[in-house]
């Protein structure tokens, strides 16, 4: 990745300091993949034998601090595997240099003496409880709706569970426009599947991702959808359009954490899309990226690399429409 990239944003730090307000920013060259959402610093504690009860002092012999969240996670297993990324949030300072060591690009809307968001995730064998503080997350939406006013890419992939909605449809709008296509994981959000323009927002996204449960939670909603990639964890994963509803099997492995195999997910199942693969491709790339990133705790810390891809991509797939179906498996 040029230096053009790993500088997405310029930010005037000192006018910053003295307005208490976001920075400058500026154009840089189109990228192939642009992450745009929420991220966390995360402290897991892996291997307990069941969750604490209340009161209860439960000791692990395995923990790990990494950098995660669904914007995170995601771009940093598109970027392992050649996608030219950029990411789009609120960072701490170790993970800004993290990114920025995977040759991803940062564009942080973090202000001074504000604090990144923390989650703590007790994990089981089959079993997890997070705990969380917010942080700077809880402010960051218009700043994301403000930075991207300036960013170019191919496709822009969204991690977080939007509040104005009727801004985000003109952001989608403006995309679509460009001929940028866009995905969204929303998460686990109940208030959001009633909230005012959901249903218009989720069938202005091109591919929207689901784990199991959240599809069955969105389900009022989600017949709007032009795509639905939904993770089926060990199962697999599915992909439900107009066209075509087909599914593939996952890959077997001895799993230490399964913290952000969704988000790996999407981000393997991205770089297969912007490859220009058949669907069930995608979705075999999907899998064996949050395959993969369970063998070690923390989302990160176990994602697979590969060589980078040529400087000219091919075009990637279109999502499907009822009237324009995309090419079948």
């Amino acid at each position: 990745m040029g230096s053009a990239i790993s500088a997405v944003i310029v930010v005037n730090r000192a006018r910053r300091r003295a307005s208490h307000r976001p920075g400058l920013y500026f154009r840089v060259p189109r990228v192939e993949l642009l992450v745009v959402g929420e991220a966390y610093e995360d402290l897991i504690f892996v291997g307990l034998p069941r969750l604490p009860k209340a009161g209860e002092e439960l000791r692990s012999a395995h923990y790990a601090s990494t950098i995660g969240g669904g914007a995170v996670i995601t771009a940093v297993a598109a970027a392992r595997l050649g996608v030219r990324t950029v990411v789009v949030s609120a960072l701490s300072a170790e993970a800004s240099r993290r990114l920025r060591s995977e040759r991803i690009g940062v564009a942080n809307l973090m202000r001074p003496r504000e604090h990144h968001a923390v989650t703590v995730a007790l994990s089981t064998s089959d079993d997890r409880s997070f705990v969380t503080f917010n942080g700077v997350n809880d402010r960051l939406e218009p700043r994301l709706l403000k930075a991207l006013r300036y960013q170019k890419a191919r496709h822009v992939h969204f991690a977080l569970a939007p509040q104005r909605i009727d801004r985000w449809l003109r952001v989608l709008d403006r995309f679509r426009a460009d001929g940028v296509t866009t995905s969204w994981d929303f998460g686990w959000n109940p208030p959001l599947r009633d909230r005012a323009g959901f249903g218009r927002l989720i069938s202005a996204v091109d591919v929207v991702f689901m784990n199991e449960v959240e599809a069955t939670m969105y389900a009022r909603v989600r017949r709007e959808t032009r795509n639905t990639v939904i993770k089926l964890g060990s199962r697999g994963s599915r992909w439900v359009s107009g066209a075509f509803d087909i599914t593939a099997p996952a890959p077997r492995v001895a799993a230490v954490d399964t913290t952000g195999a969704g988000d790996a997910f999407n981000g393997g199942f991205l770089c297969a899309f912007l490859d220009g693969r058949p669907p069930r491709e995608c979705l075999r790339l999907g899998n064996y990226v949050g395959a993969q990133s369970t063998r070690a705790a923390g989302g990160v810390n176990a994602l697979p690399t590969r060589p980078a891809r040529p400087s000219r991509p091919t075009r990637p797939t279109r999502p499907s429409r009822p009237s324009r179906p995309i090419r079948r498996p």
